[in-house]
């Protein structure tokens, strides 16, 4: 007899703000929620032209907000404050933002790293700068940051991406315990390759690739869990990154280097 998977338990209405939901994953998990009857503040940097977002908005008037917000400009001080007393107050701030550029030795681009590091990383350190005295003040709340299993180990011409995202784990693995003083639950999603426009930039083998909406249930059906600092798969591709770790650098990086 088949063992009935477990499904996501989250507390009922739940007020979630997720960054970087135009498309992909972000989109995926965005239509799950509102599915299960949560409020959704939905932001992009042009969430309000999106005919897929404003059809979105139609069906679902009362349960979401879409906000316009660029995560590379100075202040993100309008939109944050939109964003908390879109439905008064927030529960969950999802981090999702994601910039990839391929890129080889011959292919390094200045404009890109710098463009890379601006969304994968400092869009989130901005925001949660400004959102933090929101969250003391309500007394609870949770973070959920959106990674990769590449932050692991760097891999050959995906350094412009993967770098800024490991630097975003080693920020998390820092602040976490001063956030959960604050009664402040933060949590990284390490995710494998998923089926996305960026991913569409590759032109090698990727391993275990998984659908968006797929990627987006897995990552809902994992957001009743509290009580761990990472939510990670698929397991094949987390095992072979995580030996690749283990290894002394003269070997992990030998086989790193097989694969150009």
């Amino acid at each position: 007899k088949k063992k009935k998977k477990k499904e996501c338990t989250m507390k009922p209405k739940q007020k979630i703000w997720i960054v970087g939901a135009s498309s992909g994953i972000g989109f995926e998990l965005v239509k799950r929620l509102l599915v299960n009857e949560h409020l959704v503040v939905l932001s992009s940097r042009d969430a309000t032209h999106s005919v897929a977002l404003v059809s979105l908005q139609e069906k679902y008037k009362s349960n979401l907000h879409l906000l316009n917000i660029d995560v590379t400009k100075d202040d993100l001080s309008d939109g944050i404050d939109e964003a908390w007393n879109a439905f008064d107050g927030l529960d969950i701030w999802f981090y999702n933002v994601g910039s990839y550029e391929v890129m080889s030795l011959d292919e390094w681009d200045k404009d890109k790293f710098i463009s890379m590091s601006e969304t994968n990383y400092l869009g989130a350190v901005k925001i949660m700068c400004d959102i933090l005295p929101y969250f003391k003040k309500q007394k609870h709340g949770r973070w959920l940051w959106n990674l990769s299993l590449s932050t692991y180990f760097g891999l050959p011409k995906g350094g412009g991406y993967s770098a800024p995202k490991a630097a975003l784990l080693n920020l998390a693995q820092s602040i976490q315990p001063e956030l959960s003083n604050e009664n402040i639950n933060l949590q990284i999603i390490n995710h494998g390759f998923v089926k996305t426009r960026l991913t569409a930039k590759n032109d090698f083998h990727m391993p275990q690739l998984m659908a968006s909406d797929y990627c987006a249930k897995k990552i809902y059906e994992a957001m009743d869990k509290e009580d761990g600092f990472e939510i990670s798969f698929p397991f094949g591709l987390k095992s072979f990154l995580s030996f690749l770790d283990l290894l002394p650098y003269r070997l992990s990086l030998w086989i790193t280097k097989r694969s150009l």
